[in-house]
Parts: C-alpha cells; sequence; structure tokens
C-alpha cells in the first residue's frame, strides 16, 4: 500500500509541475503580444486580398449586368405583346408611327389601345456615354421595326458579359424575333431586321 501510495504522490507532483509550466509557457505567448512588423505584413496581406475580391465582383459589371437584365425581360415582354397584337389583328403587326387605329404616334399606343400591356416598361438608362438603344424607331427606350417579314423588338446590351459572347467589333442586342418566335442574343455591325435571325444563344 505505501508503494502505490508514494506512486500516486509521484504522479500529483509531475501532474502539478507540468500543470504549472504549462500556465507560464501560455502567460509568456501572451504577454508578447505582436509586433509592429508582423502587423503591417498581415495589413497588407488583408489589402491585396480586398483588391483580388473587388476585381473579381467588379461593381460596375455587375450594375450593367442588372441593367441588361432589365432590357432582356423588357424586350420579352414587348415582344409577346407584339404577337398578341398581330393575333387579334389577323398577323398584322403594329406600324412603327402606330396609326389611325390606335390613337397614338407610336407602335407602344398600339399594345396599350388593343390591351396588351397597360404600361410601357421603365426605361433603362445607359452608363456607356453616347450609347442608345438603337438609331431609330426608339420609343422609351426599346426599338421596334417590322415589315412584311415579322416584326423585331430590341435593346442594345451594355455589359461585358454579353458583349463578349460576340465577335470583336459586334455590339450585342436582345431581341424578340417575330420570325423566330423567340427572344434572343443576336450580334451584328448592324442592327436587326425581322426576318428569322440566328441568335447567338
Amino acid at each position: 500500500m505505501g508503494v502505490l501510495c508514494r506512486v500516486l504522490d509521484m504522479y500529483r507532483a509531475m501532474w502539478q509541475y507540468f500543470k504549472c509550466l504549462g500556465v507560464r509557457l501560455m502567460t509568456a505567448i501572451f504577454k508578447k503580444g505582436f509586433t509592429l512588423i508582423e502587423l503591417l505584413v498581415v495589413i497588407a496581406i488583408l489589402g491585396v486580398l480586398a483588391v483580388v475580391v473587388l476585381v473579381a465582383i467588379n461593381p460596375a459589371q455587375q450594375l450593367a449586368r442588372t441593367r441588361d437584365a432589365g432590357r432582356i425581360s423588357g424586350v420579352a415582354q414587348l415582344g409577346r405583346s407584339v404577337e398578341a397584337y398581330a393575333t387579334n389583328r389577323q398577323g398584322d403587326y403594329p406600324s412603327v408611327n402606330g396609326g389611325a387605329d390606335c390613337n397614338g404616334s407610336s407602335w407602344t399606343d398600339c399594345l396599350i389601345a388593343n390591351g396588351d400591356i397597360q404600361v410601357v416598361p421603365s426605361m433603362i438608362q445607359y452608363n456607356i456615354g453616347g450609347v442608345s438603344a438603337c438609331n431609330s424607331s426608339e420609343v422609351e427606350g426599346w426599338c421596334y421595326k417590322e415589315n412584311s417579314s415579322g416584326a423585331l423588338v430590341y435593346s442594345r446590351l451594355e455589359s461585358d458579359f454579353n458583349i463578349n459572347k460576340c465577335a470583336a467589333g459586334e455590339n450585342a442586342y436582345i431581341v424578340y424575333s417575330t420570325g423566330n418566335g423567340r427572344a434572343g442574343l443576336y450580334c451584328g455591325i448592324n442592327e436587326p431586321s425581322p426576318g428569322v435571325l440566328t441568335f447567338a444563344e
């Protein structure tokens, strides 16, 4: 029994010794703190990471993509409305300049008078200076062309995400073509014309 007690006392003493040693080591580490150089290195690393994240996110391009999403939605809505107008008029699409039966001066007035839309979707401003949705027939930021081949509703896109899907020198347009019966991305140097189009996607 005496040997067992001595062994237990020895283990208890070793435990106390290592416990005190561990507390002293941890206290020494925490009292030391960081040097000025260590803090500057950490700040520099965080700065580099922040720049990398901002370049990857690119807020200006994210805003351009958001505006393009609004254009895509508006073109699809107006394109379906043009199709509905033609269905009610035995295949006649609204005239670019409206007409006597539209009580207005534009193709959007025809869609409103026919009840296909209640209001024209809001115009989405371009962030690029000197860029507009199209060169002609623009009504509140939406472009329209019609002829015997059908009708188009379209708008030019501005984000690099969409422009990079086209070849160099080409513009990216979101187009609703009655010839295709759907909306899609059209790439071209010139604006699209009514008929069956080849979409980039």
